[in-house]
């Protein structure tokens, strides 16, 4: 996997003045263009996007200082339809503009290239099993929140603060199945998953689809189980890896999802599949550990 990574990355370097198709990284690394995505921005630490765009300025740099080609050439080069787009993007990597660097030489700055490698460490393992579930829902209480890489989520933080407490025993009540009681569920990311992009986030629990067969319109069903001023995910049948750990809070959690994807992923035969991510949270009494359960939609790659 690493290798296929590899020769990714090199397609990259090979084509930063051309158009870049995810869908031809996802093909060289054998695997999805939403798997791609995510292992990627797992692995280096920011979104793809990102990083071809930094690396592309990193090159546009030497070429201006070079002085060899007019300033829009090098824009147009690059992938940018004007000399005006080029020096905004370029000052907000180098902190100078083109025409400014060249006059004066300015030092600027550096995306370097990036290659994976596996670092065997051996001191941990993870715990994991494989889950088949029917369709099921999610259903809670809904809130569009910026996403947060590092520390805890002080938008989500002040949602779920905002919750009356009969509220939240209404929502628990509803919980039937795993992963069980109120659930933290993160939906519709935007592809680059980059710090500050929206998500949809459920504070729920996972439960059972209406029953087709009941003569009840949906209106009257969903009156019954009173989530009729509730949130609704409806979620496919699927495959899920489920991960756990324990560990000093937040820590724990946010080292979880790291894990998943810089080892267990490059390890074994699956990759994520569009879907939410379901963490199931249990802290002590003082707040300072956490034991923690991650659900992850998977499918099975050809080995």
């Amino acid at each position: 996997m690493l290798e296929r990574l590899n020769q990714a990355m090199e397609h990259i370097e090979c084509h930063l003045d051309q158009r870049i198709e995810v869908s031809d990284l996802a093909r060289i690394a054998v695997t999805s263009e939403y798997h791609f995505r995510r292992l990627f921005s797992a692995l280096a630490g920011i979104p793809l996007s990102e990083y071809v765009r930094r690396r592309r300025l990193t090159v546009a740099g030497a070429e201006v200082l070079a002085g060899e080609r007019t300033l829009l050439e090098v824009a147009v080069r690059y992938g940018y339809t004007s000399g005006e787009a080029f020096a905004r993007a370029f000052r907000v990597m180098h902190g100078v503009g083109p025409g400014e660097a060249r006059r004066a030489g300015a030092s600027l700055q550096s995306q370097p290239r990036m290659s994976f490698r596996l670092i065997v460490e051996g001191s941990s393992s993870m715990r994991y099993r494989i889950v088949e579930k029917e369709e099921f829902r999610v259903v809670g209480k809904k809130a569009r929140v910026p996403l947060v890489h590092e520390g805890m989520n002080p938008a989500i933080a002040a949602f779920i603060r905002s919750l009356a407490p009969e509220t939240l025993q209404r929502i628990e009540s509803l919980s039937d199945q795993e992963p069980e009681g109120i659930v933290s569920v993160s939906d519709d990311l935007d592809d680059s998953r980059a710090e500050g992009t929206e998500l949809d986030y459920y504070h729920g629990v996972v439960t059972s689809p209406p029953n087709p067969n009941s003569p009840d319109t949906p209106d009257s069903h969903e009156s019954r189980e009173g989530v009729e001023d509730m949130d609704v995910l409806s979620v496919p049948a699927g495959t899920w890896a489920v991960f756990e750990n324990s560990g000093p809070f937040p820590q724990a959690l946010q080292y979880l999802w790291r894990d998943v994807f810089t080892q267990w992923f490059p390890s074994n035969p699956y990759r994520s599949r569009p879907g939410p991510e379901i963490l199931r949270t249990r802290l002590s009494q003082d707040a300072a550990q956490a034991e923690a359960e991650l659900w992850i939609p998977v499918e099975r790659t050809a080995v």
